[in-house]
C-alpha cells in the first residue's frame, strides 16, 4: 500500500489563481503610495513652517517680514529656503521659490506667505 500523496495540478493552479488575483489587487496600491508619501511630506514641511512663523512671533511679538532671504529660483543647499522660520538652516529639496513670498511644493501646491497676518497657504 504505497500511496504517493501530493497535490494535484488543479490544487496548484487554483493557488497560483489566487495569489494573481491578490497581486492584481495590492500592486496599484503599491504605485500610489510614492505620491502619497510626497503629498505627506510637503503637508510635513508646511506644517514645519507655519509653526516656525508662530515661534517667531512669540519671540519677536510680530511676524517675519520674509521667510527667508533666498534668491527667487529652485531651493538649493546655497540657496534654501524657509530660512528665517525653520531652525535647521531652511530646507532646499523639492521646493521653488517663484516669487519674493510664493513657494512652490514638491506636488506643484503654491503656497503664499502673507507678512502681515503670518498665513502661509
Amino acid at each position: 500500500m504505497n500511496r504517493r500523496r501530493g497535490f494535484t495540478l488543479i490544487e496548484l493552479v487554483m493557488v497560483i489563481v489566487i495569489l494573481a488575483i491578490l497581486a492584481i489587487v495590492a500592486i496599484p496600491k503599491y504605485f500610489d503610495l510614492q505620491s502619497d508619501a510626497q503629498s505627506a511630506a510637503e503637508k510635513g514641511v508646511v506644517g514645519g513652517v507655519r509653526s516656525g512663523v508662530y515661534s517667531y512671533y512669540a519671540q519677536y511679538k510680530t511676524f517675519p517680514a520674509a521667510l527667508d532671504n533666498a534668491t527667487v529660483a529652485a531651493c538649493t543647499s546655497t540657496n534654501p529656503c524657509f530660512t528665517n522660520v525653520l531652525g535647521q538652516g531652511g530646507l532646499y529639496p523639492d521646493w521653488t521659490k517663484s516669487s519674493s513670498n510664493t513657494y512652490v511644493g514638491p506636488t506643484n501646491t503654491t503656497y503664499t506667505y502673507t507678512a502681515g497676518t503670518g498665513e502661509f497657504n
